[in-house]
């Protein structure tokens, strides 16, 4: 697939995405790009987002109930925490699940995502 043109909006995205320190919803990535480009629309962040995940460079994260996050697609393996009070998402590193698990006789795991809820610290009180 060609890679897109390179737009002022297209541009502003791909700065936020490259600032990213965690999985950004698409309204915030909206809402950064606008910093730089006030007329940009939810459905040209959609339409990015979309390529992006085609050519490989991002990966959805799923939290049950939310939209979708986006984060890039060559992080190694890992984790999320989920504020359930300012709604964001957070990277956590490494793997929660112990290599002993016990599956039943004849179940073989091919992969798994762990998401952990709570309170992160600025929203802890």
């Amino acid at each position: 697939m060609p890679r897109q043109r390179s737009t002022k909006q297209r541009r502003a995205i791909d700065a936020v995405l490259g600032n990213m320190t965690r999985p950004l919803s698409p309204q915030e990535i909206l809402e950064q790009a606008k910093i730089e480009v006030p007329a940009i629309g939810m459905a040209t962040v959609y339409r990015a987002l979309n390529d992006l995940v085609e050519e490989g460079v991002l990966k959805t994260v799923d939290v049950a109930g939310q939209p979708p996050r986006y984060e890039s697609a060559h992080l190694g393996h890992h984790h999320h925490f989920h504020c359930t009070r300012c709604d964001k998402v957070f990277e956590l590193e490494g793997c929660l699940l112990k290599q002993d698990l016990q599956l039943p006789e004849g179940f073989f795991m091919e992969h798994h995502e762990i998401t952990l809820n709570g309170h992160c610290p600025d929203c802890k009180d």
